[in-house]
């Protein structure tokens, strides 16, 4: 599986992105939204770097508002091949914070706790098993972070 999330979102951030020149290639219908931060297996990548139908859609009408690395690759995979996604990020970030971006994490988050919760807050399938390690890396983490971030390493993460 590839780590591409791809999902439908109806709100501002996702369809309200789509752009009606894309069709008939890309219908409303398919538009996909995701992480730019992704991994694809090597059957994946031939299949975005051959791509001639979809990305002249993008490099045309993607624009202001519409982000390609947020876009193109998860609908065109999600048309083309659907079933080598694991729909899901490679990446833990904190969108609870705010709204357009993810929280950024300073020294005064940096916890014993905090780390266990990015680590092992959620259950996913890995493999077709359950997991509760379900990300490759976490992401924001201000300059400040770093010196408790090593200091927790040895004891939360097992190594350092």
């Amino acid at each position: 599986m590839s780590f591409v999330m791809a999902i439908d979102d109806p709100g501002p951030y996702g369809r309200g992105r789509y752009d009606w020149n894309m069709t008939p290639e890309v219908d409303v219908t398919q538009w996909r939204k995701g992480s730019q931060w992704f991994e694809v297996n090597r059957e994946v990548g031939i299949e975005i770097v051959k791509d001639t139908v979809y990305y002249p859609k993008f490099k045309e009408f993607c624009r202001p508002s519409c982000y390609s690395d947020e876009h193109y690759i998860q609908t065109m995979l999600s048309i083309e091949t659907p079933q080598s996604l694991a729909n899901r990020s490679v990446t833990w970030v904190d969108w609870s914070r705010i709204a357009a971006h993810p929280a950024r994490f300073g020294r005064v988050d940096i916890t014993e706790e905090f780390l266990r919760e990015v680590r092992e807050g959620q259950t996913c399938l890995y493999n077709e098993k359950n997991s509760t390690l379900c990300f490759l890396f976490a992401r924001k983490f201000a300059p400040s972070a770093l010196e408790p971030l090593l200091e927790l390493a040895p004891t939360v993460l097992g190594f350092g």
